[in-house]
């Protein structure tokens, strides 16, 4: 597995992919799709936050945003009655 952006964010980057792998092999690709990885995740992704304003790439990835937005998501034609 690789690092993280974040030099502090590696261990929580490898705990998070261990639980998401294992989850995922072992539970998802079974028909079990309850997640069991959120806190984890939701650790890693603080952690990258500060890493990437740490190192002024929250800036950069603000103006590409604003710059090319994403487009729209299309609705789908589920709701819609013919």
């Amino acid at each position: 597995m690789s690092s993280s952006v974040g030099a502090d964010c590696t261990k929580l980057k490898i705990k998070y992919d261990n639980c998401f792998n294992k989850w995922y092999s072992e539970k998802f690709l079974k028909g079990d799709t309850t997640p069991e990885c959120d806190e984890l995740f939701k650790d890693y992704r603080a952690c990258v936050l500060v890493a990437l304003k740490d190192k002024g790439i929250d800036k950069l990835l603000n103006e590409s945003r604003q710059e090319t937005p994403f487009p729209p998501e299309e609705k789908s034609n589920k709701d819609s009655s013919a």
